[in-house]
């Protein structure tokens, strides 16, 4: 099974909804910051979580090796 799950892309499509509720009027600028505030938070934890599995070849821890 393959996760092609793109951080940047997730993070972009929330940053353009806020940015959406914000010319909709839904929110005003200090409540745009503290969204994206927390947006970007979300996203730094969940890249902080990969743990890299993914990489094969050169890239992959090889037996007792550090990484």
């Amino acid at each position: 099974m393959t996760y092609n799950f793109d951080a940047d892309r997730w993070f972009e499509l929330r940053r353009q909804r806020l940015l959406a509720r914000r010319q909709a009027g839904e929110l005003d600028d200090r409540a745009l910051a503290e969204a994206l505030e927390r947006l970007e938070r979300e996203l730094d934890a969940m890249q902080d979580r990969l743990d890299g599995s993914f990489q094969v070849g050169f890239l992959a821890a090889r037996g007792d090796e550090p990484r």
